[in-house]
């Protein structure tokens, strides 16, 4: 077998009854998170209003899906990185709580009628506004961390798990790079008196930002997938290098669309 694959197709595959108490607390959670983005996708049918904009129903349905999903996913794959349990552990318990913390942030706003992110109206919605903020710096910096390790000690997994994983977070910080650059002009725009373009500015970035958010667990499922079936190992990798430059084609197209959306 060709060890440039990964370290061989007999790693750990966890299974529900083999979690462990952080696995299944971020598989709860996760779940829990896109529970809510069901929920609130059937709040959004029977009450109407409108998907877009800075007030509506449409950013606790998307926040809530996108969350549990990454949640869940980061959960997984991270399985699969050489790390002490201990020190992952610890990062997947602050990252489920940091996601909880932007969710449960987001909703509160929805159900209150009021911008969530960029609004500082009242104390208490500046207060909202600057954990969500803070949150988000968390989230780069966990994820930011999960990624390092990724490319610093070679990840187990079937054949070409080391590749979707390090390609998958390699997209997810670019993912991380357009969220925090929505924020940081946003913010600008707000303390320079222009609010309701701070909530405009972010839409150019939103393709970008959501394509690549999810680069973590479609790219390691593929191979995970390509892994339970009979096709040989030339064709899997073949299969597995289309699929990360077909992905990085469509993140360079979703920045090269924002940028000329300016």
């Amino acid at each position: 077998m060709d060890t440039r694959f990964g370290a061989g197709e007999g790693v750990r595959r966890a299974s529900l009854p083999s979690l462990r108490p952080a696995e299944r607390l971020g598989h709860v959670i996760g779940a829990s998170l896109v529970l809510s983005g069901l929920t609130h996708l059937v709040v959004f049918a029977v009450d109407g209003g409108p998907w877009e904009g800075p007030v509506s129903w449409r950013k606790p349905v998307t926040f809530g899906l996108s969350f549990g999903v990454t949640l869940i996913a980061v959960t997984w794959v991270t399985s699969y990185l050489r790390m002490s349990r201990r020190v992952r552990t610890a990062l997947l318990v602050l990252f489920a709580a940091d996601c909880v913390l932007e969710v449960g942030g987001i909703t509160l706003q929805a159900w209150r009628r009021v911008p969530s992110h960029l609004n500082m109206e009242t104390g208490f919605d500046s207060a909202v506004s600057m954990a969500l903020a803070v949150g988000g710096g968390i989230l780069v910096v966990l994820l930011s961390a999960f990624a390092v390790i990724s490319f610093r000690r070679r990840p187990d997994g079937p054949l070409g798990m080391p590749l979707a994983l390090r390609s998958g977070f390699a997209v997810l910080l670019v993912a991380l790079a357009s969220g925090a650059a929505m924020i940081a002009r946003g913010v600008y725009l707000t303390r320079t008196g222009h609010q309701e373009d701070a909530y405009a500015s972010a839409a150019p970035l939103k393709p970008l930002h959501g394509v690549s958010l999810h680069a973590v667990l479609v790219l390691p499922a593929l191979a995970w997938l390509l892994s339970r079936t009979s096709w040989s190992e030339r064709t899997r990798w073949r299969v597995l290098t289309v699929a990360v430059g077909l992905y990085g084609v469509a993140v360079l197209g979703a920045g090269v669309w924002g940028a000329l959306s300016y």
